[in-house]
């Protein structure tokens, strides 16, 4: 006997031959759906989030969406994400410079005023848990083509020992010989004339200043070609004759990026910028490292007229928060990566940011800052793609291992490598060698220290900026301890130039920023910065038992002291790491690294005791976390480490002599 379909049974023959003939019809645009709902599915599964972790998107109102350059955990447990004009020249020109204050505990936001364009500045944590930020923009790119007036560098000569001079934005400057007139278009203080000897035996030595200047009108005729002496308009007499300027060709040659003098030191107390006496030098992408006695390194940019500085080095005393030059001098390229080391040294991994010459300043090594000794660390692989790379101390600090990935070649080469390479500096003749290979062939990779001693790496792109749609949305993690890596969840948005990330004290990760030059495969779309920020959740944030801290105050903690917490289950701690905040930007994060604690455990917590070497714990404030049998971290406590007692300041007073009293108080 021969069943006839059901009315239901028929509704669904119908409804399943109308979607095998759409199917046919569209079928990638279906699967591509299917699939998507799936994979939807599959990553929130409590399974999958055990293993790999998971991403969420944080809800930013739209007031407080800002191009995040730069981004640094605070003390406070806030973060500051930094855009000032945010790689937009239209900001730029309407001196729109934006500071957001970010509360990821409570997920609010603050604007904050920003003083100057601190896009592509250099930032570190001060010892007393500020935020140092020094450098910025003075002037956007102009590419060739798009320069309409003749520019570039005017030298300003003063030869009067007795008096600096002093001239505003807007002075002119006229040619001896070609009596062409250009005006220099930022203020420029020139010291006065250095003097030696006695009486008939005296010897003035002009002093000297640089300034950017451009011809009053648009066209050839402005263009110069050889080296002429220029009168400053205005000055007379005396002030006519010692006062003078010097340029060779002033041109229609692409201008790059121009840097500035300006720094502060951001309070997190106060949530406000502090303004402190401005650099030697003016720096545009330049790399700030703390040093063990707190004072901090000043390293590489562009200058005033968009040349790398060229090896003039400086350091920063808090204080008196003043600068002063190195006494000797040593090139890099823009945002090298540079790290405190043993002894107080310096390691160069040979990471690096964006200009400088391909053959200068790019070897790895070993700097001693005293004896400006350079020593080099040979058996990099791929030694031609480092720029764009990324550089990390692996946990923990005291084994002194460090990690080079990925990075491209210099400028916008396509070139990009897979590569990781690793350096004991304990060795006796330290080398590098491959490590496991990244997720990919990657540019702009960002890597985090957990504080399981694991290093999580995320995105990237293969080429320049994302071109040709290049974005790797791929994440490992790697574990120093067996040398492995493995895929954990995948990243929810591409991120590439201007993006990186950061560990917050709840042990998640956050994401920020990518801006990619152009918008589609075929780039012939332009790109559009990515303001989205993203947070991941590693595999430990999804076990039920966690360490917890019942002393959650503030601590100060010397070098070699012990310190007692009261804790959740003694028994199973295993380990206590001491994370210092990063400070991230532009593919360099030297602030961040993880040092293992002595770790002694009582009745009802643990005992914990820090280093006695100031090298390897800088002063700061740093966060406290224990970490159970299972590998599975704490909430953080934050501790303040202070100056080292051999390095201790005296009283600012004191520092002052009366003259010098006099004179500020003048």
């Amino acid at each position: 006997m021969r069943l006839r379909p059901s009315r239901r049974t028929r509704r669904t023959a119908l409804g399943a031959a109308a979607l095998m003939a759409l199917a046919g019809m569209n079928g990638p645009a279906l699967w591509g759906y299917a699939a998507h709902q799936y994979h939807d599915y599959k990553i929130n599964q409590p399974d999958y989030k055990a293993r790999n972790g998971h991403w969420d998107v944080v809800d930013v109102p739209r007031e407080y969406r800002i191009n995040t350059i730069h981004a640094a955990l605070l003390h406070t447990g806030k973060v500051l994400l930094v855009a000032g004009s945010g790689n937009n020249a239209a900001n730029f020109k309407a001196k729109t410079f934006r500071t957001v204050l970010w509360d990821p505990r409570k997920n609010t936001f603050k604007n904050i005023p920003t003083p100057k364009d601190l896009f592509c500045a250099g930032h570190t944590q001060l010892a007393d848990g500020k935020l140092l930020v020094a450098g910025g923009t003075q002037r956007y790119e102009k590419l060739e083509g798009d320069v309409t007036k003749a520019g570039g560098l005017m030298i300003v000569h003063n030869e009067n020992p007795d008096k600096p001079m002093t001239f505003p934005a807007g002075t002119r400057f006229t040619g001896k010989d070609n009596h062409k007139t250009f005006e220099s278009k930022d203020a420029v203080l020139v010291p006065r004339a250095r003097k030696t000897g006695e009486g008939d035996r005296v010897t003035v030595t002009a002093s000297t200043a640089r300034v950017y200047v451009e011809a009053l009108g648009k066209g050839a005729q402005y263009e110069t070609g050889t080296t002429d002496n220029y009168r400053i308009e205005g000055l007379t007499g005396e002030d006519a004759r010692n006062a003078y300027g010097i340029a060779n060709k002033l041109s229609f040659d692409k201008k790059d990026f121009q840097g500035i003098k300006d720094a502060f030191e951001f309070d997190p107390v106060t949530e406000r910028y502090i303004t402190v006496d401005p650099m030697q030098e003016a720096r545009w992408y330049p790399t700030l490292t703390t040093l063990q006695d707190g004072r901090v390194l000043s390293v590489s940019g562009l200058d005033e007229i968009g040349q790398v500085v060229p090896g003039k080095n400086e350091v920063y005393d808090p204080a008196s928060r003043t600068w002063r030059y190195l006494p000797t001098e040593r090139f890099f390229p823009t945002y090298p990566a540079l790290f405190l080391a043993d002894r107080g040294r310096i390691f160069y991994t040979g990471s690096n940011a964006g200009y400088g010459p391909a053959d200068k300043g790019r070897t790895p090594g070993l700097w001693d800052l005293e004896t400006n000794e350079f020593t080099e660390v040979p058996g990099m692989s791929d030694p031609d793609l480092l720029e764009t790379s990324m550089s990390v101390l692996l946990p923990p600090a005291q084994e002194q291992r460090y990690m080079v990935l990925g990075g491209g070649g210099v400028g916008e080469n396509r070139r990009s490598t897979a590569k990781t390479r690793i350096v004991d500096l304990r060795e006796e003749a330290p080398r590098f060698h491959d490590g496991p290979e990244l997720y990919a062939k990657v540019r702009y990779p960002s890597s985090v220290i957990l504080p399981d001693d694991t290093v999580l790496t995320t995105n990237g792109s293969g080429d320049y900026r994302g071109r040709s749609d290049s974005n790797v949305l791929k994440a490992e993690l790697y574990d120093p301890a067996t040398d492995t890596t493995r895929a954990v969840a995948d990243p929810l948005v591409g991120r590439n130039y201007h993006s990186g990330a950061l560990l917050l004290p709840d042990g998640r990760v956050m994401t920020f920023g990518s801006d990619s030059l152009f918008g589609d495969k075929a780039n012939s779309k332009p790109g559009t910065f990515q303001q989205q920020i993203d947070l991941y959740t590693p595999p430990y944030g999804f076990r039920d038992d966690r360490p917890e801290f019942k002393d959650t105050e503030p601590r100060t903690v010397k070098l070699g002291e012990q310190s007692t917490y009261r804790t959740s289950d003694p028994r199973r701690i295993a380990r206590a790491r001491l994370i210092r905040p990063g400070s991230f930007t532009h593919v360099t994060n030297n602030e961040q690294r993880s040092i293992a604690l002595d770790l002694a455990r009582t009745d009802g917590g643990v005992t914990v005791t820090v280093p006695k070497d100031p090298s390897l714990v800088p002063p700061g404030w740093y966060m406290l976390e224990v970490v159970d049998d299972e590998g599975t971290p704490s909430e953080a406590v934050w501790v303040k480490v202070p100056v080292a007692e051999e390095f201790a300041p005296e009283p600012r007073e004191s520092r002052e002599s009366p003259e010098s009293r006099e004179s500020r108080d003048e």
